[in-house]
């Protein structure tokens, strides 16, 4: 029988690890966390500085090549465009052929406000129809796919020969004009609608009308404001173009017809005042009206950044 060795084997005790205490550093002196800003960070952060400097760089460069170029028939420099654009202003407000700017511009502007409504009224009509029905799709489809392509200005004859040289051709081509691309996109914003809403409305007993109005207008608007937005530049284009051909009726005519005159007088100062009016007015529509409805809409609710 073998006995058990005996062998002594050292203790081993673990090591003693020391203690480590850190002390809370302030982050203030890492790194500056927040700082307030600079002026000039303050003022090139908001937008509309910033398009105003670039609208100030082309003025200048427009200025300058005018110049370098000297052929007024040509280019006028921004000086002369300006004062003629004054000169315009300060004309009497009478709706003759010689009327002030203004009342040129508004002109147009009562005119485009006529047809663009009824355009956005018919393509929610159809859209509406489309989404809710089957011959209405199919409706829709082909219409837009006869008409869509065929630009508005080509009906212009038509609308001549079908209601005179007056307001209503001028009215029905606009019409054509915003139509179309508005209503596509207002169903490509209906098609878009998630299930889980669409659903959402149907449990709700939600039809028709109501359903459209309460669930795909506000869960597709943001197609639908992009639709607005498309229409209405289409529409001023088309109808800029409509006047320069033929003026409306009482002897006045718009923007397009001013900027007509001008040129086959060669006061071409004042064609570039007219262009100038045309964008200006553009400018204006988009940055209050249109901007202001995304801020109180698709941005207020969250669907765009």
């Amino acid at each position: 029988m073998l006995e058990a060795s005996t062998v002594a084997y050292p203790r081993l005790t673990p090591p003693v690890r020391p203690e480590l205490v850190s002390s809370v550093t302030d982050s203030s002196e890492i790194v500056q966390v927040e700082r307030p800003l600079s002026t000039w960070e303050r003022i090139t952060g908001q937008a509309s500085v910033r398009r105003l400097f670039l609208l100030l760089v082309i003025v200048v460069a427009w200025e300058a090549y005018a110049r370098y170029l000297d052929k007024p028939l040509m280019l006028p420099t921004f000086t002369d465009t300006a004062a003629a654009f004054w000169t315009e202003l300060n004309k009497p407000f009478n709706f003759g052929s010689d009327s002030n700017l203004l009342v040129k511009a508004w002109t147009s502007v009562s005119v485009l406000v006529k047809g663009y409504a009824l355009g956005v009224l018919l393509a929610a009509i159809m859209s509406s129809l489309a989404v809710t029905t089957r011959i209405g799709n199919d409706l829709l489809s082909t219409l837009t796919s006869m008409f869509n392509p065929l630009p508005a200005i080509a009906l212009l004859p038509l609308a001549m020969l079908w209601f005179g040289l007056g307001e209503t051709a001028l009215v029905f081509v606009l019409i054509h004009a915003a139509l179309w691309p508005l209503a596509l996109n207002m169903h490509s914003g209906f098609l878009g609608v998630s299930s889980t809403l669409r659903m959402c409305g149907r449990n709700y007993g939600l039809k028709g009308l109501r359903y459209v109005l309460q669930i795909l207008i506000p869960a597709a608007f943001p197609a639908i404001l992009t639709g607005l937005k498309i229409a209405w530049a289409f529409a001023w284009r088309t109808l800029i173009a409509a006047e320069l051909v033929f003026g409306i009726s009482g002897g006045s005519g718009g923007l397009g017809w001013f900027i007509f005159i001008n040129k086959q007088e060669l006061n071409i100062p004042e064609v570039f005042a007219g262009l100038g009016a045309v964008i200006l007015i553009g400018l204006i529509i988009e940055n209050f009206v249109f901007r202001y409805i995304e801020e109180a809409t698709v941005k207020k609710w969250g669907m765009q950044h």
